[in-house]
């Protein structure tokens, strides 16, 4: 499974931006939830928000609020709103996948894609 990202870019603060993130077709692996992720500069990466294949949603406080994320199949977006200069990072789409063998073992396998910078400006 590959993800592929777009819509970053540079954004004057209060500005919006939206992301998206397409998961290739796969005859062996089941799409579950999937997500984004965003790394600033010198910090951990983080979670921004998750979205499970019935479309219950999870945000970080930080961003509830602004940020929307929804789904169509196994096709993300992120809608970011008022967006402020501690929103600058790449963000990351992320697919967790699941595998069930014809003899009932069961894998999972958590795919990330390329990443796609937001900048904000003050």
């Amino acid at each position: 499974v590959q993800l592929q990202a777009s819509g970053g870019g540079l954004v004057r603060s209060g500005g919006s931006l939206r992301l998206s993130c397409a998961a290739s077709e796969s005859t062996i692996w089941t799409i579950d939830t999937m997500g984004w992720y965003r790394q600033a500069p010198g910090k951990q990466r983080e979670l921004v928000a998750l979205i499970t294949p019935s479309g219950s949603q999870t945000y970080a406080g930080s961003v509830k609020g602004r940020f929307t994320i929804s789904r169509e199949k196994n096709t993300i977006f992120l809608a970011m709103h008022d967006l402020i200069p501690e929103d600058t990072a790449v963000y990351y789409c992320n697919a967790d996948g699941s595998w069930t063998s014809n003899i009932g073992d069961e894998y999972e396998h958590e795919f990330w894609g390329p990443g796609t910078q937001v900048t904000v400006s003050s």
